[in-house]
C-alpha cells in the first residue's frame, strides 16, 4: 500500500462531487449515505469534498489518513459531535482536553479484566432468560425478530450491569424514552440548529424524551445516594471514582452523562453487530457449521465463561469479521482546531472531517475480495498489524472506545450462548439493508426461525 507523503505546499482545491446549489449532496445523502460516500470515495479519491446542505466535510477512508486524524496529530482535532451534546452532555464521548483525560483516567478502571470477568455472568444469565423465552417460540415454529431480541436482550445487560438490581417498569421507560431521543439525534444532525427550534410535534417528544431521562436516572442516583443499590454495578463504580488530586468524586451530573452515555455504548452498538453477525451466519451456513462445532467442543455442553474467551477463537473471528462488513460506528467526525495538511490538501481550521470505517473495511486495495464474508481473514495478525487504520470499528489512537474490550467478550459470549441450543435460519424473501443512523443497523430487521442445535457432545 503506498505511504502519504507529506508536501510543503499544500493544495486547497480538494475533489468533490459538484451536487445541487445550496443543498450540495445531501439529497443523495440522505436517501443512501453508504452508497454515496462509496461512490464519491472511488470518483475522486482518498480526501474528497462534501457539501452537505450548509455543512462542508472533508471524507477520508485511506488508513495513513486516518492514523493521522485519530493518533498522531490527535490533538488538532476535536470530537464534533455538538449535535448529541443535547443528549450526553459532557460524557466521556463528549469532553475535550485536560478534563477529558481526567476523566478517561478516572473510568479506565471499571473496564479492567478484573470487573469484565464479573459482568461476563451477567451477560450469560441475561442471555439464558432469553433463550428460555425462545422456547416455546422454537416449539411452536414462531419467526423471530433477531434484531429486536438483541436490542431487548443489550438493553437488559446495560441496565443490570449499570443499576444491579432490576429497574422494573422503568425499564422499559427508559427504553422507550432513549429510542425516541435517538430519533431525534438523527435528524437533527444534517438538518439547520433552527430545525430543532421549530414547535413540531417530533421536537416536542424529542424533549419529552430528554426530561424523562433525566427523571429517571437522577432518580436512580438519589436512590443509591441514599443507600439503596448494588455495590457491584457500573453506577456503584462511577461514584466510587475520586480525582487523584481533589479526591473528589462525580457530581450528579457528571454521573448522568456517564450513564447516558454508557447506556448508548452498552446497548445500541453491539445490538446491531449481533443482529447482523446473525445475518451474515445465516447467509453462510458453513460459517455457521463451523462457529457450532468450535462451541460444542469448547464448551461440552456447559455454559460459557469468561475464562473461555481465548480458546473461542472462531467465534471471536466471526465478530471481527462482522464489525469489517458491518460496523456500528459508520462514521467517525472530527472538527480541525487549526491549519493541517492531508493527502497534500490544506484542511482549514475549522473544518469537519467525516472518517468512515465503513469505507475503509471494503476498500479493494486494503482486503481480498471485501465484500465477502470470511472470519478466516481474521487468523492472521496481519491484520491489525502494521497498517492499524485498515481496521477500526471502535475508533484508534487515545479516543478510542474504552467499552471495546466489554463488547467483544458480550457479543462472543452471546453468540456462544445461543449456538448451544440454536440456529437461526433467515426467513427467505427479505430484503435488508444497511440503515445508517447513529450506528449501523438492519433495515427492517432479521426475521429468522429458530432451529434447535445438534447436540452437544457429552463432557469426559
Amino acid at each position: 500500500m503506498r505511504q502519504t507523503t507529506r508536501s510543503t505546499r499544500a493544495h486547497t482545491g480538494v475533489p468533490g462531487p459538484k451536487g445541487y446549489p445550496l443543498l450540495g449532496c445531501l439529497p443523495q445523502f440522505w436517501r443512501e449515505p453508504l452508497s454515496t460516500l462509496t461512490n464519491v470515495q472511488r470518483q475522486d479519491g482518498d480526501v474528497v469534498r462534501l457539501d452537505l446542505g450548509t455543512l462542508r466535510f472533508y471524507l477520508l477512508s485511506h488508513p495513513d489518513h486516518v492514523k493521522w486524524v485519530l493518533q498522531e496529530n490527535a490533538k488538532n482535532y476535536s470530537k464534533g459531535y455538538n449535535r448529541v451534546r443535547v443528549l450526553l452532555g459532557n460524557g466521556l464521548v463528549m469532553n475535550e482536553g485536560a478534563s477529558w483525560l481526567q476523566q478517561r483516567r478516572l473510568m479506565q478502571p471499571i473496564f479492567h479484566q478484573r470487573r469484565l470477568e464479573g459482568f461476563a455472568v451477567t451477560i450469560v444469565d441475561e442471555t439464558q432468560k432469553m433463550l428460555e423465552r425462545w422456547e416455546a417460540l422454537a416449539n411452536e415454529g414462531r419467526t423471530v425478530n433477531a434484531a429486536k431480541e438483541m436490542k431487548l436482550l443489550t438493553q437488559r445487560i446495560v441496565v443490570k450491569t449499570m443499576f444491579g438490581a432490576e429497574v422494573g417498569a422503568e425499564e422499559e421507560k427508559i427504553a422507550r424514552a432513549f429510542d425516541t431521543a435517538l430519533l431525534g439525534i438523527n435528524a437533527r444532525s444534517l438538518m439547520p440548529r433552527w430545525f430543532g427550534r421549530l414547535p413540531i410535534s417530533f421536537n416536542r417528544r424529542f424533549k419529552r424524551a430528554l426530561a424523562t431521562l433525566d427523571e429517571e436516572v437522577y432518580r436512580i442516583i438519589r436512590q443509591r445516594r441514599g443507600g439503596r443499590g448494588n455495590e457491584d454495578d457500573l453506577l456503584a463504580m462511577l461514584m466510587e471514582t475520586r480525582d487523584e488530586e481533589t479526591g473528589e468524586s462525580m457530581s450528579d451530573r457528571q454521573l448522568r452523562d456517564e450513564v447516558i452515555t454508557i447506556y448508548l455504548a452498552g446497548h445500541e452498538t453491539t445490538a446491531n453487530a449481533l443482529s447482523w453477525a446473525w445475518y451474515l451466519l445465516s447467509k453462510n451456513p458453513e460459517t455457521a457449521r463451523k462457529t457450532g462445532e468450535e462451541v460444542s467442543c469448547v464448551l461440552k455442553g456447559r455454559l460459557p465463561g469468561f475464562e473461555d474467551l481465548p480458546t473461542l477463537v472462531y467465534t471471536r473471528m466471526v465478530i471481527d469479521e462482522t464489525l469489517r462488513l458491518y460496523p456500528p460506528a459508520w462514521i467517525v467526525t472530527r472538527r480541525a482546531i487549526e491549519d493541517d495538511e492531508i493527502g497534500g490538501y490544506r484542511i482549514p481550521a475549522g473544518s469537519r472531517l467525516m472518517l468512515s470505517p465503513y469505507l475503509t473495511h471494503r476498500r479493494p486495495e486494503l482486503w481480498e475480495n471485501p465484500e465477502a464474508f470470511e472470519p478466516e481473514r481474521f487468523a492472521s495478525e496481519s491484520t491489525n498489524g502494521s497498517q492499524r487504520y485498515v481496521y477500526y470499528p471502535f475508533g484508534g489512537g487515545p479516543r478510542q472506545c474504552i467499552g471495546n474490550n466489554f463488547a467483544l467478550m458480550e457479543a462472543t459470549l452471546i453468540v456462544s450462548t445461543v449456538m448451544q441450543r440454536y440456529r437461526l435460519d433467515l426467513i427467505p424473501g427479505q430484503e435488508i439493508k444497511a440503515q445508517p443512523r447513529s450506528t449501523l443497523g438492519p433495515r427492517p430487521g432479521v426475521w429468522v426461525r429458530l432451529r434447535a442445535a445438534s447436540p452437544a457432545p457429552p463432557q469426559a
